[in-house]
């Protein structure tokens, strides 16, 4: 889904990791939302009032009782003009007031009266995330019904040292808003993706490969997470700069991503056929060489003969085929067709001789449409009903992901 018209709170503790909010306000609108910020006193000193101001649009919440205050109890408007808020960073003393209920300033009193979903991303020095009064509070809110908690990212803390400790970046905490949102339709569900290109070596430095991105997939697998499924995505050759979001250990209900690399097209055919085991759902949108090298040599070709002789080709296994053989009658089974020409009937035939149930179409003569960019075009042909199919006209590919679900609901 989008946030478009969508109200969301952000709140910012004392951390220095509020100096990165904007960056989150900024993504947080791009996407659609409309966003207002409440803050304690002290955060003030790490981020300031005007750059959140300007940023978000509205005026700073951060004093009970200042006299430039909307409303005379901002803490209840807040909550009440919101879908969703996010505290970041939540630090040790808003964290612990939180689980216990403790409301003495305007992020705290926003907080207490909240009933919306809350995200929250913890930040601070790693021993102080790992003490025990900490962990507690934060198993307590993973335990309520309308709370989201994040794990903490691993890396260089403020205080000069190497741990658990990091508040994960803006845009994962943007991603996690927007699966806050998101119905939990999939929960308990096994989704299995797969994105991005293969390469087939014709010796230890050369390789066969195409110009897919992975975006499309990558996109589908985080809306299907958004929904609450466990996704298997089965990744090859990408250039897609993503981070999923990392719940913490106690979270229940939230979705989750489990990432598998791998380089050829016989390793996307060995990862890909054991988790449809357990799928309930396969999307292939992967972009799998059709051919690949017979003989791999052994040293680096040089110019000459060596370069000049054919190289002899195989095929590879066909994923979509194999899959398509072994579909049970509760797995769903959706592939992806790219043409060049004779789509539609590429396409369809495709549909039928591989045992899909749907197939997403869509073309390299489409501008903003294909391989590498952020936008997307499909049509979606359905195999109980040939003669329909689904127009999805140019958007992102979150946007089309998103639109694909809506389709594809497992019955």
């Amino acid at each position: 889904m989008n946030m478009n018209g969508k109200h969301i709170v952000v709140g910012i503790g004392s951390g220095i990791a509020a100096y990165k909010i904007p960056e989150l306000i900024r993504l947080l609108r791009k996407r659609g939302a409309e966003v207002k910020v409440t803050t304690t006193k002290h955060a003030l000193e790490f981020v300031t009032d005007l750059t959140l101001q300007t940023l978000s649009g509205h005026k700073v919440y951060s004093d009970v009782f200042a006299a430039i205050n909307d409303h005379s109890t901002e803490h209840i408007s807040l909550p009440d003009w919101a879908d969703a808020m996010i505290v970041a960073p939540a630090t040790h003393d808003v964290i612990c007031k939180m689980a216990s209920g403790v409301a003495d300033d305007a992020l705290t009193t926003t907080l207490a009266a909240m009933r919306k979903p809350v995200i929250i991303a913890p930040a601070m020095n790693d021993k102080m995330y790992a003490g025990e009064a900490l962990q507690e509070a934060l198993a307590t809110l993973a335990g309520r019904q309308n709370v989201d908690v994040l794990d903490c990212a691993e890396g260089f803390l403020a205080c000069g040292t190497n741990g658990r400790g990091r508040m994960q970046e803006p845009e994962v905490l943007a991603e996690a808003v927007e699966a806050a949102l998101t119905p939990k339709d999939y929960v308990g569900r096994k989704v299995l993706i797969t994105a991005g290109a293969t390469k087939e070596a014709i010796d230890p430095v050369r390789f066969i490969s195409n110009h897919s991105s992975g975006k499309m997939g990558v996109a589908l697998a985080q809306a299907y997470m958004h929904h609450g499924a466990d996704v298997t995505l089965v990744m090859g050759a990408n250039t897609v700069q993503w981070s999923p979001v990392i719940y913490h250990p106690a979270m229940h209900g939230a979705g989750s991503i489990r990432r598998v690399d791998v380089v050829s097209a016989q390793d996307m055919y060995e990862a890909t056929t054991a988790a449809w085991q357990d799928a309930d759902l396969a999307i292939l949108a992967a972009a799998v060489a059709d051919m690949t090298p017979a003989q791999v040599a052994d040293h680096k070709m040089k110019k000459g003969q060596d370069l000049t002789n054919s190289i002899e080709l195989k095929e590879t296994k066909d994923i979509a085929r194999a899959l398509g053989e072994t579909k049970r009658a509760n797995q769903l089974l959706v592939g992806f067709a790219l043409e060049t020409d004779n789509e539609q009937a590429n396409a369809l035939k495709k549909l039928q001789t591989k045992n899909l149930d749907y197939i997403i179409m869509n073309s390299l003569r489409e501008q903003g449409a294909g391989f590498g960019t952020d936008t997307n075009s499909v049509t979606v042909y359905s195999r109980k009903n040939l003669g329909e199919s689904r127009r999805l006209p140019l958007a992102s590919k979150e946007a089309i992901a998103e639109q694909i679900i809506q389709i594809m609901q497992i019955e």
